[in-house]
């Protein structure tokens, strides 16, 4: 049966949630600026003592912003862009249409009952995750 990206992002959110997945998004760029910006800031106010400092301080603070936040995993797939969702669409399809289903409430209930297939999911969601969001993940509270 053909299913919808928004119905599989629904049953991947339902066995994220299950698994209480949490990932944090790496905000590289923002981090590495933040460096920037404190070298450059600091070289104006105190010349290259100050670009010593400013880089030091500015690259600790870059580095705790690019850490990022743990949010949970189904808010981060259903905020994600459409092409990104497609993207673990097809992933997930690869790995569900040898099943033996014909809707989604047949599928959701052959998934939540089944560890093995739940396992595949998750894994697929977190190297998903990894690769393409270079996230950094946990499960549990």
């Amino acid at each position: 049966m053909p299913t919808h990206v928004d119905q599989v992002m629904q049953l991947l959110c339902r066995v994220a949630q299950e698994k209480e997945m949490r990932a944090a998004i790496k905000h590289s760029r923002e981090g590495a600026s933040l460096a920037f910006v404190g070298a450059f800031v600091g070289g104006l106010l105190e010349g290259p003592p100050g670009i010593a400092i400013g880089g030091v301080l500015g690259g600790l603070l870059g580095a705790w912003v690019a850490s990022g936040q743990f949010k949970p995993v189904p808010q981060i797939i259903m905020e994600l862009p459409p092409a990104k969702q497609q993207k673990l669409y097809n992933e997930v399809i690869a790995i569900i249409r040898n099943f033996d289903w014909t809707d989604m409430v047949q599928l959701t209930a052959l998934v939540m009952g089944n560890s093995d297939l739940k396992f595949l999911l998750t894994s697929a969601v977190e190297k998903f995750f990894i690769r393409e969001l270079r996230a950094q993940m946990k499960y549990g509270k």
